[in-house]
């Protein structure tokens, strides 16, 4: 948590993403991965790999959020399309 909430950068919040689900998955509470994803791809917002690993992750916590993961995983999909996608 303390990554997430001093982070600096986007760089800071997607290394520590990374070690959490290569690591120990279940290592953060589902409020702070979401929080962490968000935070990450309002900084990072044409990312394409991290926009689908949130929409994956997204997706694995239940039907909730399956709205949200659809439109990150359409607006990866634009911007491998070279489409010009605003953020929702």
């Amino acid at each position: 948590m303390e990554v997430i909430s001093f982070a600096s950068a986007a760089d800071e919040i997607v290394a520590m993403l990374k070690v959490m689900l290569e690591e120990v998955w279940m290592g953060l509470p589902v409020w702070a991965r979401n929080l962490a994803f968000r935070l990450a791809c309002l900084q990072r917002p044409e990312d394409v790999e991290l926009l689908r690993v949130a929409a994956s992750d997204l997706r694995a916590f239940g039907p909730d959020w399956d709205t949200i993961a659809e439109e990150l995983y359409h607006r990866a999909d634009s911007l491998v399309a070279g489409q010009d996608l605003t953020c929702p």
